[in-house]
């Protein structure tokens, strides 16, 4: 598998998502993408109670740790790099979790309007 130009929604290098747990369809910490990512694993959320409660309930479990997978769970501060259909899901319930912008990869466009993204982006992000 050959990543796409790790590139943000600035047109920018795109930037760490998170190492802690580890994210990315490459598991490499960022929210690189490729062909095979069916997924679209593009947004760089940062989880939230609310959000991790609503994708439970529409049955995508986030929070709850899978070992056989290596997965230790999400909780809420943790950043993801999020399925783009699946943010776009919880924004237009009002739910949607806070946005790296500086690490949300180019290809979440594909799927969600720039002016979405913006309005969930962090006041902690430089991109912002």
């Amino acid at each position: 598998m050959t990543p796409d130009p790790s590139l943000n929604v600035l047109n920018k290098p795109l930037a760490l998502c998170g190492t802690d747990p580890v994210t990315g369809f490459f598991r490499d910490g960022h929210c690189n993408t490729c062909t095979q990512d069916q997924g679209s694993h593009t947004v760089c959320a940062v989880m939230t109670a609310e959000f991790l409660a609503y994708s439970k309930y529409v049955g995508n479990d986030l929070s709850t740790p899978r070992p056989e997978f290596g997965f230790v769970g999400l909780n809420p501060g943790d950043p993801w790099c999020l399925c783009a259909s699946r943010f776009l899901q919880a924004a237009d319930e009002g739910c949607g979790p806070q946005v790296h912008l500086a690490a949300t990869h180019l290809r979440a466009l594909d799927v969600i309007p720039l002016e979405v993204l913006r309005a969930h982006a962090t006041d902690a992000d430089p991109a912002a």
